[in-house]
């Protein structure tokens, strides 16, 4: 007997009328994930954590990670935090051709396909199907057709459901897939432009995917697999960029959400939701929006933690020679401005306005870089600086004020780790309290 998906039993509750939800947190940070872990294990709620195709991929990314080491990589961190492996869902995000999409549609779906199989086979359990993307082939001055869209992901998801065979056959009882569909797939990472424009899906767009998505999963014998169709990515008016954030706005999604709410079976997948304020995320789950996908924000208040533990070894250690010192803030501009590539097509305008970017930008593309050898060597030194001697409350007090608080409430212990975590959970705890419905 196969183990159900608690993510069927989401979509249930919300049919049912419960405004509950999941955060799914899009990340392969170590210290966002040990921070969920330990906050998570507080509850008896499940984590879902997700890796998108250009960090996590049959290549490696830019992660080095394949989709079986990612899965052992979450699962040995599960395994020192003590937080029970069977509450972990593995999702895949953007899975499609979105690494390969300046190929023809030949080679970019061959990847495709490889990629989707690669994740089933570890383990992934939410499996999103973006074919949203034109292709080298496809027709540069057109947008890309619904039919070719649904086409694609249709034949993305045969593939899934033989990998899930498989892996049926080597693990009896294993996780049967659930699957997330859409063609109003907002970028990942967030815009690149405040000129962008921000349109919310309109009722038919949407009435229309979920039809012509379900033809073609018919078409190709689907039947089983549709029915663990959960979610439906529109674009709900939500968005974020370099410096702006587009906040929800419940009456202009109205119509949307209320065409939502009238199908059985599905909810909607939100998608760039970082940010937004805990009351938002609220309003967007009881209105249906019942995924809400988290990313930059983690690792923005990750950087913002390390950024200010870098001022208080600052502070510290000012009239120390003897101590060498991290300087974690330059080295990490250091090795942004050794990848430029990373950010370049992201920060706009005056190199004043560039560098101010790099460390504090909303889209945070400072987290591609936090891997690099000697930014983890500076941090490692940042956090055994910090260990060596007992960090003056009233440093935490001018640095990291809320963390403060949570050590005169015990909450917290007076320790560089401790606020480094702490200041994720802060982010953590406004899709708690989204997600989950007052007394549970």
């Amino acid at each position: 007997m196969t183990t159900s998906n608690p993510l069927l039993d989401l979509v249930r509750d919300q049919k049912n009328g419960k405004a509950t939800g999941i955060a799914s947190l899009c990340t392969a940070n170590e210290w966002v994930i040990r921070a969920a872990m330990d906050h998570f294990k507080t509850t008896d709620l499940p984590l879902l954590i997700e890796a998108t195709a250009n960090q996590v991929n049959q290549y490696g990314g830019y992660t080095g990670m394949k989709p079986a080491d990612f899965r052992d990589f979450v699962l040995k961190l599960a395994g020192e935090a003590g937080f029970p492996a069977h509450r972990v869902i593995l999702g895949g995000d953007h899975l499609g051709p979105l690494t390969w999409k300046s190929k023809p549609a030949t080679v970019a779906m061959k990847e495709s396909h490889t990629l989707i199989r690669d994740f089933v086979l570890a383990g992934f359990t939410k499996i999103h199907l973006d074919t949203s993307m034109r292709v080298g082939d496809d027709d540069s001055h057109a947008a890309l057709d619904t039919s070719v869209i649904a086409r694609r992901g249709a034949e993305l998801a045969v593939t899934a459901e033989k990998a899930y065979a498989e892996l049926l056959a080597r693990q009896p009882g294993a996780m049967a897939p659930v699957y997330i569909v859409g063609s109003e797939v907002p970028i990942p990472g967030g815009a690149q432009s405040e000129e962008e424009g921000l349109h919310v899906t309109t009722v038919e767009d949407f009435l229309a995917t979920v039809e012509t998505f379900r033809a073609a999963f018919a078409a190709q014998g689907l039947d089983s697999a549709w029915s663990r169709v959960i979610a439906v990515v529109v674009q709900p008016g939500v968005e974020f960029g370099d410096e702006n954030i587009d906040a929800y706005d419940r009456q202009a999604a109205k119509s949307l959400c209320a065409a939502g709410k009238a199908l059985p079976n599905l909810v909607f997948e939100g998608h760039s939701t970082d940010y937004q304020t805990p009351q938002a995320l609220k309003m967007m789950v009881e209105d249906g929006i019942a995924i809400l996908k988290v990313g930059p924000a983690l690792t923005f208040a990750l950087r913002e933690a390390l950024f200010s533990l870098n001022l208080i070894e600052k502070e510290l250690f000012r009239y120390a020679p003897e101590v060498r010192q991290s300087n974690f803030i330059d080295v990490l501009d250091e090795a942004m401005l050794r990848r430029p590539g990373n950010w370049k097509s992201h920060y706009h305008g005056s190199p004043a306005k560039v560098r101010l970017a790099r460390k504090f930008s909303f889209s945070d593309r400072a987290r591609y870089d936090l891997p690099d050898p000697e930014v983890q060597e500076s941090l490692g030194l940042l956090l055994n600086n910090l260990g060596s001697t007992e960090i003056p409350v009233t440093l935490i007090s001018q640095y990291m004020p809320i963390q403060y608080r949570h050590i005169q409430a015990g909450k917290i212990k007076n320790k560089a780790e401790d606020l480094l975590k702490n200041r994720v959970m802060d982010c953590i705890n406004d899709y708690l309290f989204a997600t989950v419905p007052q007394g549970k």
